[in-house]
């Protein structure tokens, strides 16, 4: 594979102070002090000023443009079939979110066929990738029968290395209907012949512990049993209420605690004292019309953040992390580094990967070029699409012309 150069790039953040000042290790300027870039079997192996660019089998102008690494998006829901566009319309006139949506779109998923999950898939993911989301998680969730929730992973995996078995969602309705027995039933099919089936195709395990949905106990359970078979725990925690979710995922080592809506002292102090990155999803607060994290406290604190796009048809139906940028910096307080930082090191760190989500040295040539001089325009031109080229691999991302979606 040949090595291309990039030329004149007006801010190059590389998440890597080592190779530059400031908190995201930003290069650039304008004229010989602009930043550049070599890349070489899928790789980053040199960075500095265009000034001393090496020589490369070819060479990219970015005329001033600014580069930024992918965006690492590790909490996105992209199994499902149909949506929920009548419960957000109402939801908007005033109807309180509540976990038993989910049903809905547990149905509709269930009679989906293969291909249809397959192709909504490939369509959210064109979408990602138009945002500059360069590595994404997705999550089962929507299938809550044992064959719906392994044919979800199986799909995914394809697509992915990041899947995340959620059958821990919320109780089917088949199970609910019969109150705290027909609970305990599902539980024990999760843990059991669900668990079996899906390993095979999961490199995660998530329960959403929350009000409405599973208790501590409960996911402690199901989550324990998940790091018995050789998955990962994370967990959703405190989106809706804090019912004790925190500690249990620093119990447990969770990579990433997820929302963090609601938070105590004490959790703070705990995720900052952790391994557990607190990831924050704006579209969901924006979504709903819920309070938004308070970040700077986690910031302060020094808890881990991570942003992500939370994509899903019922509370944050959006693959733009651009959009999930600006809303942070605008509503929960980040500054434009911060959230960039979020979006990208701090998506990697919720995923416990040092490849992606930054441009040092030997990392995955993952990359966006944005058509702004600094990244800081992407909380500053809110709405506006920045995203000029999408990099994967050191392979650039056609974009894919939709047509119809069947969703």
């Amino acid at each position: 594979m040949s090595s291309t150069a990039f030329a004149n790039i007006g801010s190059l953040v590389t998440n890597d102070e080592s190779l530059g000042a400031g908190i995201i290790g930003e290069l650039g300027g304008t004229g010989a002090s602009a930043a550049g870039m070599v890349i070489e079997h899928g790789r980053v192996v040199w960075v500095g000023s265009t000034a001393d660019l090496p020589d490369a089998d070819s060479q990219v102008d970015l005329g001033g443009r600014a580069v930024i690494p992918g965006f690492v998006d590790s909490h996105a829901h992209l199994m499902f079939a149909g949506d929920r566009a009548d419960e957000f319309s109402a939801r908007m006139e005033g109807r309180a979110y509540s976990a038993g949506g989910i049903k809905t779109t547990v149905a509709a998923t269930r009679a989906a066929s293969d291909d249809e999950l397959a192709e909504n898939l490939l369509r959210l993911v064109a979408e990602m990738h138009a945002s500059g989301i360069t590595t994404f998680e997705t999550k089962s969730g929507y299938g809550l029968s044992v064959a719906d929730e392994v044919r979800s992973l199986r799909i995914a995996a394809a697509h992915t290395a990041e899947t995340t078995f959620l059958g821990a969602h919320v109780v089917p309705t088949e199970f609910a209907e019969r109150g705290q027995t027909g609970a305990d039933e599902y539980v024990s099919l999760v843990v059991g012949e669900m668990l079996s089936g899906v390993s095979d195709h999961a490199k995660w395990i998530d329960v959403f512990c929350d009000r409405g949905a599973f208790d501590v106990d409960q996911a402690r359970q199901i989550l324990t049993a998940g790091i018995a078979t050789g998955l990962k725990p994370r967990i959703h925690a405190n989106q809706l209420a804090n019912i004790g979710a925190i500690e249990l995922a620093v119990e447990l080592d969770c990579a990433s605690a997820d929302h963090c809506t609601h938070l105590s002292d004490r959790d703070i102090e705990l995720l900052a004292g952790s391994n557990t990155v607190a990831t924050l999803l704006p579209g969901a607060e924006f979504s709903t019309r819920s309070p938004y994290p308070d970040a700077r406290r986690l910031i302060d604190a020094g808890a881990t953040l991570a942003l992500a796009t939370d994509c899903n048809p019922g509370s944050s139906y959006t693959t733009s992390m651009p959009f999930c940028i600006a809303v942070a910096v605008r509503e929960m307080h980040l500054s434009p580094a911060e959230a960039i930082w979020s979006a990208t090191a701090g998506g990697a760190a919720a995923l416990r990967r040092t490849d992606v989500g930054n441009l040092g040295l030997g990392a995955a040539a993952d990359f966006v070029v944005l058509n702004a001089p600094s990244h800081q325009h992407l909380a500053y031109r809110p709405g506006v699409n920045l995203i000029g080229q999408t990099w994967r691999n050191g392979k650039l991302i056609e974009p894919i012309k939709q047509g119809h979606s069947h969703d």
